[in-house]
């Protein structure tokens, strides 16, 4: 099965070598798990979930960008303040007594009658926004992708109806609630229980990109089972000892990656898939830790490069 869509798209690459041209991850969770807010799941049953106070308002527009402005301690996120929450926007929570929501909408130069710097999105911005800002933006997006992909029944194929301040859809002609989706798939660093773990490549990428393992996870399969099964399909390794290590959401449009390292054993030559990857070997710490490893490395935004990093200092 193929990487999720959006798992390790083209753009996340980071060219030059590894890690002096880019950034290692840091923190002990991957950086679009950090989060710093109340999502207050019984506000959303409120008529009013803000209850009576202003809230802030992230705009997103057709391309998943958001308004962004430089400060002293990097890029922060442009919200509209409104007095109240405005028709069709999505209650996020709260946080410090302060409501959350996002909505769709175009682009703009000023929000509120403050300046916008840039309009970006969240694999650009993901690593530099602080822990609030980047939580809120990776349920707004992950909100509203259901939004848009949603809007008729499965059940009926009528128009939905929204309900619990973005939270619910519901067939109007059947009275099924439908809740928003997230598609679990597995992200997995493969070693050979020493100094070698194995990266591959897809043929999509540009050259010199690897990356780990990934795919998803299939109907009455355990994710253990998807990680045995993907990396059996795509480098034909048998693996064992499958240990979880962390997961990250990654709303491109609609997955949650779950992070795995596992250890191959028996035959370590790599058999691949020539539908799924186009090249993998094995690589060594020293190659990775000292920039001699692949031309490029996924980006620090992704749970891929933070299972690589942690790898390499030995903490996996």
């Amino acid at each position: 099965m193929s990487v999720p869509p959006g798992g390790s798209p083209p753009e996340d690459v980071t060219r030059g070598n590894w890690p002096s041209g880019t950034p290692r991850t840091t923190g002990v969770v991957p950086v679009l798990s950090r989060s710093a807010h109340d999502r207050d799941h019984l506000g959303r049953s409120l008529p009013d979930p803000t209850r009576g106070r202003p809230v802030r308002v992230l705009t997103v527009d057709g391309r998943r960008a958001v308004p962004v402005a430089e400060g002293p301690d990097g890029p922060a996120l442009v919200w509209d303040e409104q007095p109240s929450l405005p028709v069709g926007a999505v209650y996020l929570g709260e946080a410090d007594g302060v409501p959350y929501a996002a909505v769709r909408g175009e682009r703009a130069l000023t929000v509120n009658g403050r300046p916008v710097d840039a309009w970006s999105g969240l694999r650009e911005l993901g690593t530099d926004l602080g822990d609030l800002d980047a939580g809120l933006l990776a349920e707004a997006i992950g909100i509203l992708e259901w939004h848009e992909r949603a809007r008729f029944s499965p059940v009926s194929g009528a128009a939905t109806t929204i309900e619990r301040a973005g939270w619910v859809q519901r067939d109007p002609e059947t009275g099924v609630e439908l809740f928003p989706r997230t598609d679990p798939a597995v992200i997995m660093l493969v070693h050979d229980g020493g100094d070698r773990c194995v990266l591959g490549r897809q043929a999509v990428w540009p050259p010199g990109r690897f990356s780990v393992l990934a795919g998803f996870v299939e109907p009455g399969e355990s994710a253990e089972g998807a990680v045995a099964r993907e990396v059996a399909e795509e480098v034909g390794l048998t693996v064992t000892d499958v240990r979880y290590v962390s997961s990250q959401p990654w709303p491109f449009p609609q997955s949650l990656m779950l992070g795995f390292v596992a250890r191959a054993v028996g035959d370590l030559e790599l058999t691949l898939d020539p539908t799924e990857i186009e090249e993998a070997r094995w690589w060594t710490r020293d190659e990775l830790a000292s920039g001699d490893g692949p031309a490029a490395l996924p980006p620090p935004v992704s749970i891929a490069r933070h299972l690589i990093d942690r790898w390499v200092d030995g903490e996996i």
